[in-house]
């Protein structure tokens, strides 16, 4: 299969609605085929989600797009990614973003991503196993902040981790479908836009779902 041809056909279709060269830019120099299992690299350009065990899924490309393109990121920002999965979403941000720290609460997949993303020469990236408390506040205040789960309301142990004027992507319904929101931090309140319908795996521990 030739996967540079996928990568670039699934790039022209992204272009129809996101207008960010940088952020087309990022998916067309990404492997995606590299952050699924072999069985299934065939399928990693088809819009859709795949899994990559453990229960966890890659999300489709669409869905990226638009997570990444609404953190609006130019370069110099340090960016939390809650939820490293198989590291394709990290690798992306790496593209755009100063530093990306990125939290995971599965051992096998953040090992398999921290090879991975080190190989392909991703250098601007750390991760770490995630622990009791939600995100990473150790390097807080963040300038942007990705959620690659489903929460039930908005935690507020992350909205603490951003800095005032700085935007978080997040999932927040039920275990089962949640509404996008693009949450911008403010002095006295937060403004929240609504992306639209989507379905990811629940985000679980402190101020998310139940084990």
């Amino acid at each position: 299969m030739d996967f540079g041809r996928a990568r670039q056909v699934l790039v022209d279709s992204l272009s129809y609605e996101i207008k960010d060269e940088r952020v087309l830019r990022a998916f067309a120099t990404v492997p995606r085929e590299l952050f699924v299992p072999e069985n299934i690299r065939h399928l990693a350009y088809d819009d859709r989600p795949l899994s990559i065990g453990y229960g966890q899924t890659i999300s489709q490309p669409y869905i990226v797009a638009v997570m990444t393109n609404a953190l609006e990121l130019t370069g110099v920002e340090d960016v939390l990614e809650i939820g490293t999965g198989s590291g394709y979403q990290t690798a992306i941000l790496s593209q755009l973003a100063k530093t990306v720290y990125s939290v995971e609460r599965i051992t096998e997949l953040a090992e398999a991503a921290r090879h991975l993303l080190n190989r392909l020469g991703y250098r601007n990236v750390t991760i770490k196993i995630a622990g009791d408390e939600l995100g990473w506040p150790e390097h807080a205040p963040y300038d942007a902040i990705m959620v690659t789960a489903g929460a039930p309301s908005l935690p507020e142990a992350l909205v603490k981790q951003l800095r005032v004027g700085g935007k978080m992507v997040i999932p927040v319904g039920t275990r089962w479908e949640q509404e996008l929101l693009k949450v911008i931090r403010g002095q006295h309140g937060n403004e929240v836009i609504n992306l639209g319908g989507c379905r990811f795996v629940p985000l679980l521990g402190k101020d998310a779902w139940e084990e």
